[in-house]
């Protein structure tokens, strides 16, 4: 549990030592409800719950798919026409699930870039961050492999180009791809792979979280203003924080309750905006996509893979100092992942001394620049590769890369950051006026 100190469980009753003893079960909740938190977090620390209940949703509407569904390409869209229309309660299911999946990536990203300008990845938090990484690739290969299961159009034509990606890695890829397909194409092999992927996956996913909550239960939560909660008495950990419950749960519930009232009327009402049209037509080999775009979460980094094309100057370069090795294919596939490991690596490649962004004034810019990009890309991710749109996703996706490689490492040079407060509760009082704590009461 976390190095604040606080009061910890004690049991009372004979049978709550009994249990103790033997599986400190009641304990282990307790401390998880009552830890300190630090008392100035605003609204985007309400993400977690979010990702929580997606979690948990995903789940047991996945379950319940599961029942229904038939892991064959003779079989598997027709199935899904079954869900929908005879099995009882089967359209909210599947919409709950597909929508849910949407909702899931809102939420985490949300969560990522709210870390990303609070610097939550900053010691002693660096194990905390990267297990949210690993997270987020098992939630990207979940969501990948759940859209191939209703083996429309989409489904395979998305699948067929996504592991083809395999290919392209020089000696072994060939062998990768086949392995992965369960043969030379997309068939029925690879349905039965994915289907059995995409069950087992979530439960790896809750794995994670529960070692990533142990984490930062650990380290203690982050906040707005980077400083760290005063740990040398109780007294004083008690003006920076209050408990867990019921402030910060009564004020998450609050916020998921506002989403899903959202969430729900997407799903009443707008259930199919956000799926492609050409997934509601049954798998064809014979027949292309003239587009194939990946769900809307996939984009900007579909957009990055897109970007590195024989033409430009650096992919020319390295496939010439490579002797052919790293073509423009596998330079896409390299720059597509090496996205994803830039942001992973980010606790070593910020050099700043000052954590939160709320005090650089700087990094500010950078970092609107940086979300901006982030949509950029998302945007471009799903229009063709033509003139202006390939120029446009070349330097939206310089500038990912150096934003973290160059910028960020030298703003921690040049950069004049602003004086954080001394301590939590001169942030809150400064933002909310003084308030008494439980300590200073008694």
């Amino acid at each position: 549990m976390s190095g604040i100190p606080h009061d910890h469980y004690e049991p009372k009753t004979g049978f709550e030592k009994w249990l103790n003893v033997r599986l400190p079960i009641v304990g282990l909740v307790y401390d998880t409800l009552m830890i300190p938190t630090p008392k100035n977090l605003n609204w985007m620390w309400i993400w977690g719950i979010v990702l929580a209940f997606c979690l948990v949703m995903q789940i047991i509407t996945g379950v319940i798919l599961a029942m229904h569904y038939t892991p064959h390409v003779d079989l598997a869209f027709s199935s899904i026409e079954h869900i929908m229309r005879n099995v009882n309660g089967g359209h909210m299911l599947r919409y709950m699930h597909a929508n849910g999946a949407a909702l899931f990536f809102f939420a985490v990203y949300m969560h990522i870039f709210r870390g990303l300008y609070y610097g939550s990845y900053k010691a002693p938090r660096e194990v905390t961050w990267i297990i949210g990484m690993l997270i987020y690739l098992a939630m990207m290969a979940t969501a990948f492999m759940g859209y191939v299961l209703p083996w429309g159009q989409m489904s395979f034509w998305g699948a067929t180009v996504i592991t083809g990606l395999f290919g392209a890695i020089p000696v072994v890829g060939e062998s990768i791809q086949a392995w992965l397909l369960g043969g030379p194409a997309v068939e029925n092999a690879t349905l039965n792979r994915f289907f059995s992927l995409h069950y087992l996956l979530p439960f790896v996913i809750a794995a994670l979280v529960a070692i990533h909550i142990w984490a930062f239960h650990t380290t203690g939560n982050s906040n707005p203003t980077g400083v760290e909660v005063r740990r040398g008495s109780k007294e004083e950990a008690a003006k920076d924080t209050l408990p867990f419950w019921p402030y910060f749960v009564m004020k998450d519930l609050f916020a998921l309750m506002v989403i899903l009232a959202i969430f729900f009327a997407v799903i009443g009402f707008m259930p199919n905006y956000l799926g492609h049209p050409d997934n509601y037509i049954e798998a064809n080999p014979l027949s292309t996509p003239a587009h194939i775009v990946p769900e809307w979460f996939f984009l900007p980094f579909y957009a990055i893979l897109r970007a590195f094309t024989a033409d430009v100057w650096a992919v020319q370069f390295v496939d010439w100092i490579t002797f052919g090795v790293v073509d423009a294919k596998f330079f896409g596939v390299l720059a597509m992942f090496g996205a994803i490991a830039v942001m992973a690596l980010v606790p070593w490649l910020d050099t700043s001394s000052v954590r939160s962004g709320r005090f650089r004034p700087m990094f500010k810019m950078f970092f609107a620049l940086f979300a901006i990009d982030f949509i950029v890309l998302m945007w471009v991710g799903a229009r063709d590769t033509d003139f202006p749109h390939d120029w446009i996703s070349l330097i939206a996706s310089t500038y990912w890369f150096a934003y973290f490689l160059i910028i960020l490492p030298l703003l921690g040079v040049i950069e004049k950051p602003d004086q954080p407060p001394a301590t939590i509760e001169d942030d809150f009082n400064a933002h909310y006026g003084h308030a008494s704590s439980d300590a200073d009461a008694k």
